[in-house]
């Protein structure tokens, strides 16, 4: 097998790993929410949580999906087009992950320094 077939497999490898993250942090989440309903947990906080483990588990699969684009179209022989629709995807993506970040947390990344002070 060719070197740009075994690194095509492996970038789809880590996509798939990447929206399995996504799918199996959803899951959780909302088994998480289903077992503080049954409970008794009413009210914002089980359902900050279910946000929270949701943003989360999607952060975790977009670094994956983004690591996947990355290999495939970097490690093989990259024309402008593709390196172009790399950068489209990856900022957009990067937007996505700062804008989750954000909601999750409440604060952008580059300020969690400042809690600790």
């Amino acid at each position: 097998m060719e070197w740009q077939t075994w690194v095509e497999r492996i970038g789809e490898s880590i996509d798939v790993l990447g929206v399995a993250l996504m799918v199996v942090g959803l899951l959780v989440a909302l088994g998480r929410w289903g077992r503080g309903f049954v409970r008794g947990e009413r009210g914002s906080v089980p359902y900050r949580r279910l946000r929270g483990d949701t943003g989360r588990a999607i952060l975790l699969g977009l670094e994956f999906l983004v690591a996947g684009d990355i290999i495939r179209t970097v490690a093989t022989d990259p024309t402008f087009t593709e390196i172009g629709v790399l950068a489209a995807i990856v900022a957009i993506r990067s937007f996505l992950s700062f804008t989750l970040e954000l909601e999750v947390s409440g604060r952008w990344p580059w300020q969690r320094g400042a809690e600790a002070n």
